[in-house]
């Protein structure tokens, strides 16, 4: 079983990478509150000449994002170099997707993902294809509130990309439903779906070009950490990618692991080999 490398801090591993790529929901806040020692990190980190890159699987793009981070959480952009989300990169699939006529399954929150494209929004009759953001009521429903509206959908055999992979997601002290898994439900029940974010490639590529924007020259991926909280998102995603993690224990894992601020290291252990999975280091909460 392989060592596991408990820290207190970034500062412990700032000198072996160049730039990091960091998740955003459960290591910058959790949904209501901010947790400024993070964001505080990477400013750090960044002012030693270094990059880091927000990637955060958020349906929207990425100026949504900014402008959220810095009303809502006072997170500016001396935290960051540039912010990468799922939303960009599915901006980019709608564009090249030759059907026309889109229902957008999500809150209204999440219109702005289509804002300039060409598509047209419709009700769920006369769609061509479905873009789910999230559920329409994260507070009241559950995946099984879709069932229902999923198996017309597949009946009709209609493609549905999910441009945010999270299943569940924190909200201060609660953990509720995301799109991801809404898609989990509708591959299910034998949909076709295309799901971006993290863990898949695309969205790596799009994080590690960015850190090579803000540095001016091309970085190897060995010079890159990744931070978060999320096994099947931010920590399968990376080690996929062959990038090292800095696994941030007391987000949506955190009563898995024990203590929220003093994580039983057997039982993370034993979580990761469970899953196949290997970090670089863990922390339960991102500090300098």
């Amino acid at each position: 079983m392989q060592e596991l490398d408990m820290i207190t801090g970034l500062s412990t591993l700032a000198e072996a990478y160049d730039g990091v790529i960091c998740d955003v929901w459960g290591v910058l806040h959790n949904g209501i509150s901010p947790y400024p020692a993070a964001a505080e990190a990477l400013s750090r980190f960044r002012a030693l000449g270094k990059a880091a890159v927000l990637l955060t699987n958020a349906p929207r793009p990425a100026k949504n994002i900014e402008d959220l981070l810095k009303r809502q959480y006072a997170i500016g952009s001396d935290s960051y170099d540039e912010i990468v989300t799922s939303g960009s990169v599915a901006r980019k699939v709608f564009e090249n997707e030759p059907r026309r006529r889109v229902f957008h399954l999500g809150p209204p929150h999440n219109l702005s993902l289509f804002e300039g494209l060409d598509l047209e929004l419709v009700g769920e009759e006369d769609a061509e294809y479905v873009a789910l953001t999230g559920l329409f009521d994260d507070e009241t429903e559950s995946p099984e509130t879709y069932r229902p509206m999923f198996s017309r959908f597949v009946e009709r055999g209609l493609k549905l990309y999910c441009a945010n992979p999270d299943v569940i997601v924190e909200r201060g002290d609660r953990l509720v439903y995301c799109a991801g898994a809404l898609a989990q439900l509708y591959v299910e029940l034998g949909g076709d779906a295309t799901i971006i974010g993290k863990p898949y490639k695309p969205v790596y590529d799009a994080a590690l070009a960015a850190i090579d924007r803000a540095l001016g020259r091309p970085v190897e991926k060995s010079r890159v950490l990744a931070i978060g909280d999320g096994l099947p998102t931010d920590i399968r995603g990376a080690w996929n990618q062959g990038i090292d993690v800095l696994m941030v224990t007391a987000g949506i894992h955190g009563a898995d692991f024990g203590d929220l601020m003093n994580p039983d290291p057997a039982r993370l252990r034993a979580r990761l080999q469970a899953e196949g999975l290997a970090i670089r280091a863990a922390i339960p909460r991102l500090v300098w």
